[in-house]
């Protein structure tokens, strides 16, 4: 059986432009099995044994659902409407209660070490502030808890892709709502405090340029 709890809070630091929050909900569900064929390795890897509680950052419309033991509770952070109901109709079917949370990963309203497992996949690359997000996944994890994370960064400087991402920085991130394929989020992670981080770097040989430098990994506190 599944449940949804909105929670609207009072938390505007997210900005969604409708079209384009349309556009990316349609994305997403139409790349779903694509992105999963891509990521799925190590997605399976770094989401592995997660319990029955999970706080997911930016879950979209659910791509990281399979990932769950059926009957899981999803503390979602999706401050994007026009997510919400993909997400929801997701949830439904792979069984898992949806805790919805209209707010934003550096402002989650969640208390203080409440969860053990806090997940996030192609979300750091638009989130406002990730260093605020990554102080906000410490402060909501339990001491032992861990940080599950795949995401797309920069490539390395010189590389034929860091040109690539420069050059379209400004279009991708415009059509991505402020999604960034320039930032260094591995070192922003090693930044952030955990008492031991673990990292994959890896590539993936796709169409978009920009997105194929990629991490995996988990940090625990």
């Amino acid at each position: 059986m599944t449940e949804s709890i909105a929670d609207t809070g009072s938390d505007t630091g997210f900005r969604q432009h409708a079209g384009r929050g349309r556009f990316n909900a349609a994305f997403f569900r139409a790349m779903g099995p694509y992105l999963d064929a891509e990521l799925g390795p190590r997605k399976r890897r770094v989401f592995a044994g997660l319990g029955d509680r999970v706080v997911e950052l930016g879950p979209g419309v659910g791509a990281n659902l399979p990932y769950l033991p059926a009957g899981a509770t999803l503390v979602a952070i999706e401050p994007n409407r026009a997510m919400q109901a993909g997400l929801r109709a997701a949830a439904r079917r792979h069984g898992i209660r949806l805790d919805l949370h209209e707010r934003t990963a550096e402002r989650t309203g969640l208390p203080d070490a409440s969860a053990d497992t806090v997940i996030s996949s192609l979300v750091l690359c638009s989130v406002a502030d990730p260093a605020a997000a990554l102080a906000e996944v410490r402060r909501i994890l339990r001491p032992g808890g861990t940080f599950r994370f795949a995401e797309h960064v920069a490539a390395p400087d010189g590389t034929a892709t860091r040109t690539t991402q420069r050059v379209l920085r400004r279009p991708w991130a415009w059509t991505f709502e402020g999604c960034s394929c320039e930032r260094d989020l591995e070192g922003a992670i090693r930044a952030a405090g955990f008492a031991e981080v673990e990292v994959e770097r890896y590539r993936l040989r796709t169409p978009f340029v920009p997105f194929n430098t990629h991490i995996a990994g988990v940090a625990r506190v």
